[in-house]
Order: C-alpha cells, then structure tokens, then sequence
C-alpha cells in the first residue's frame, strides 16, 4: 500500500504505474498532435498537391479511420490482448505517416491521412482502455485532467510545429517525426502494458455496427464536395441518420459496439455521448479554418496563424488543471458551465473572425479551448462511473469513437459551409471572409444540442446506479 495519499498525483504513479502512464500519456500526444497539425501546413500542402476543395477532407479522412479503429479497439482488446494490439496499432500509425510523408499526390496524402487515422484510433481507444483497466477508480479524475492537459500541449505544439516546418522546410517532415515517434511507441508497449492481461468475453468484433458508421460519416465527409446546397445539406441530414441507426441497431446486435443503453438519453451514458459529440462537433471550424482564414485577411504567417489557433488549446489546459480537484456538485458546476461557454465562443467568433478585433478573435479561441477544459474529464470520468464492469471496456473506447464521430462531423459541416460559400474555388479575401461567419454559425444548433444533453446528463442523480443495469437511474424518475 503507498504511503501517499490515496488522491494525490503521487499515488497515482506509485506501485509501477508511473511507465504506463507515461505510455498512455505519449499515445494521447500522437492521437491528438497528428489529428490536427494538418491545419497549419493545409496551404503548402495545397500549394504542392493541389486541391483547396479538400481542406476539410485531410481532418475529416483522418477522423474516419480514427472512428472505425477507435469504435473496435474495446473488443480487440478483449480478443487480441492490450499489449499485442496497442503495439500493432502504433505500427499501423506509422506506416500511415509514411505514406503522407512521401506522397507524390493528394490521393496518396489523404490516403495515408486515413491510416493514420486508423492506427491512431486504435491507440487512442486503447489509451482508455488502460485507463479503465489498469487506474484504481479514485485516479481517474486525475488521469483524465492529464489527459486533458497532454492533449492542450499536443493541440499548441502539433500546428505550431507544422508553421515552423513551413517556414524554415518541407511540411513532408512533419510526417516522418510522428512515423519516428509511432516506432517508439509501439516498441514499447508491449514492455510498459505489462500485467494488463487479455481481458476474457470478447465475442467478436460489430462489423455490422461498424460498416454503418462508416457509411454515416462517409455521407457527411462527402457532403462538402458537392457542389449543390441542397444536395450538401441533405447528405449532412442523411449521415446523422445514418449515425443514429448506429445507435438503433448495436441493442439488437449480437455483438455490441457500445454499452447497454447508449441510445437511451434517461441515462448518463445516453445522455453523455450525445454532449460529447454535439459539443465536438460544433468546436471543429476554429481549427480547420481559422489558420488560412487568419493568413489570408489579416496576413499572418503559417507560424503565427499556429500561434493564434493555439490559444483555444493553451486556455484548454488552462481550464482543466484549475478544476482538476473539483468534487461534488462543482463537477456539474464546471461541466455546465463548460458547455455554455462554448456556444459563447461560437457567438463571438462569428462576429469577429473576418473583421473584428483580433482581441476578440483570441478571446473566442481562448472561450472555446476553456469550454472543454472546464467539463471534458468530469463528463468522462461521469460516464466511466456510470457503467458497469462488463461495460467498462467498451463503454471507455466508446468515449474516443464518439469525440472523433463528432469531430469528422464537424469537420465535414464546416466544410460544407465554407464551400457552399466559395471556399473550394480558392482562398480570396470574399471567400475566407463569408467562411468566417458560415462555418460558426453551421454548428450552433449543434452546440445547443450538446449543451441541452450536458444538462440533462447531470441532473440524474450519481448514485442511483449504473446504466447498464434494471436500477440505471431516469430523468424525472
């Protein structure tokens, strides 16, 4: 037994959890730095393989092989071990970044953008289910604040790292750092997981579940190459559908992709995935856009455009280790606060983006990153609370398919907006001015959404059971 206090950070890395936490850690910083360093060296790689019409597809590509991967590392951690499949997925990653790193056309890059995404959803998914596995329940809140914190940091460096690139070399070097860094992760998982074990009653993998998942994100990805406005918007509609049969199916199925009463919005994990994925979903233009929209109409540099984009991320971590010790009912306080914050951000950067001043525009990012900092691990560590040892596996994986879902949503609606108003034809002053409204305003039904779900998902009360079983607690029960 440790002699540290049972709460306290030196607890949670004593008795041999400090190298996998370090692990966990480095697989956080390559799931998060990879899926956004694209959005600094966007322009160059444009500039060098052509196609400003696929902006959203170099983010939303990496998000669909992050989903497919992420959705099914809880069940290939069951069937294949933690260790066996951490390390594949980081050779898997690797291979990814090869291909984007030497890639002689914008097929190849955006293939190996989905690679990447792949190998890095199965890391990402198997982070939590370490997490899950192998943390006592009263570190969690802990792990998650620093997961939360290594994902700031790897939002700040990962496009600030891609403007330096830009300006002093070739953006292809990006590529072949994170293939290096992948090598290094996957060596050594199989040596820091150890003890995890192969965790029993993995009945197979939902392809079914899985094949339409891609299908609705697939729907929603294309829906920005399209150049009709109806046709756009309906592809949009249709995806989300298609993403809610996910939901309808997966109790029906005979293997199940998410935990028991998922769909169900009575429960805190119906209820909580939708927050995470609407709020997501909602937060993914400021990143995308933001960096060529910042270039263009106020002649900022790939680097300083990073720098600006990168203070969402800094007030990120910011948010999340200053309440990092909140207990009790400043938990709901915080996470609440969390969501109304970012539709703030969404109103602010609206107005501002194109023509107001950049005060107000670093104001917004600063709202937005604060957002999740502020509610992020209290929704996770919620959620984990709330289901049951058969679900914890899959329920924990299920947190990153669902952040990524939203996020190659969001990716794709913002495009959708961004070209629907002129965006694919070119980066002029008219396009990127109409894109710094269009693309904020798209989604904040969307962080209503997320918002309303936040609110529902904390008035169930913690301890009236768990959601997978007959007592699971019910709004206004």
């Amino acid at each position: 037994m440790s002699a540290a206090n049972p709460n306290s950070w030196a607890d949670l890395l004593a008795e041999g959890r400090l190298p996998r936490f370090a692990l966990i850690m480095l697989g956080v910083w390559l799931n998060a730095a990879d899926s956004l360093v694209t959005s600094t060296i966007l322009p160059s790689v444009g500039a060098d393989l052509g196609g400003y019409a696929y902006f959203s597809w170099a983010t939303a590509g990496f998000f669909v092989g992050a989903i497919l991967a992420g959705a099914s590392s809880g069940r290939l951690s069951e069937m294949f071990g933690l260790r066996s499949a951490t390390a594949l997925a980081g050779v898997v990653m690797a291979v990814g970044c090869v291909m984007s790193a030497a890639a002689p056309d914008v097929g190849t890059f955006l293939a190996g953008r989905l690679v990447q995404g792949l190998g890095s959803g199965w890391i990402s998914g198997f982070a939590m289910v370490a997490i899950a596995l192998l943390f006592p329940e009263r570190h969690l809140a802990r792990v998650f604040a620093a997961v939360t914190f290594v994902w700031g940091i790897a939002t700040v460096l990962g496009p600030l790292f891609g403007g330096v690139v830009v300006e002093v070399g070739d953006w292809r070097d990006v590529f072949w750092l994170f293939a290096l860094q992948t090598a290094v992760f996957s060596a050594a998982a199989p040596f820091l997981l150890g003890g995890s074990g192969k965790a029993s009653g993995g009945p197979g993998i939902p392809w079914t579940q899985l094949g339409v998942l891609g299908l609705g994100v697939a729907a929603i990805a294309v829906a920005d190459l399209v150049k009709s406005p109806v046709l756009s918007i309906g592809a949009v509609v249709a995806g989300l559908a298609i993403l809610v049969l996910v939901v309808w199916i997966d109790p029906r199925a005979r293997v199940r992709l998410l935990p028991h009463r998922a769909g169900d919005l009575t429960t805190v994990s119906g209820s909580g995935y939708l927050a995470m994925f609407a709020l997501t979903a909602a937060s993914m233009g400021f990143s995308i856009y933001g960096p060529p929209i910042l270039q263009q109409l106020r002649g900022f540099s790939p680097l300083a455009a990073g720098y600006a984009i990168g203070a969402e991320s800094m007030a990120w971590t910011v948010a999340a280790m200053a309440v990092a010790g909140a207990t009790g009912i400043w938990e709901t306080r915080w996470m609440r606060f969390g969501a109304l914050c970012l539709v703030a951000s969404l109103v602010i950067l609206a107005f501002t983006m194109a023509d107001g001043h950049f005060a107000w525009v670093l104001a917004g990012g600063s709202l937005m990153g604060a957002a999740f900092g502020f509610s992020w691990a209290f929704m996770a560590r919620q959620l984990l609370a709330a289901l049951s040892d058969e679900d914890r596996a899959i329920g924990s994986s299920a947190i990153t398919a669902v952040r990524q879902t939203g996020a190659a949503a969001g990716a794709a609606i913002s495009g959708v907006a961004a070209n629907l108003v002129g965006f694919s034809s070119g980066l002029t002053d008219a396009s990127a001015r109409a894109a710094g409204l269009w693309i904020y305003v798209a989604v904040v039904p969307l962080a209503l959404v997320g918002t309303w779900a936040l609110f529902r998902m904390t008035a169930i009360p913690p301890l009236m059971g768990r959601d997978s079983s007959p007592e699971a607690s019910r709004v206004g029960e």
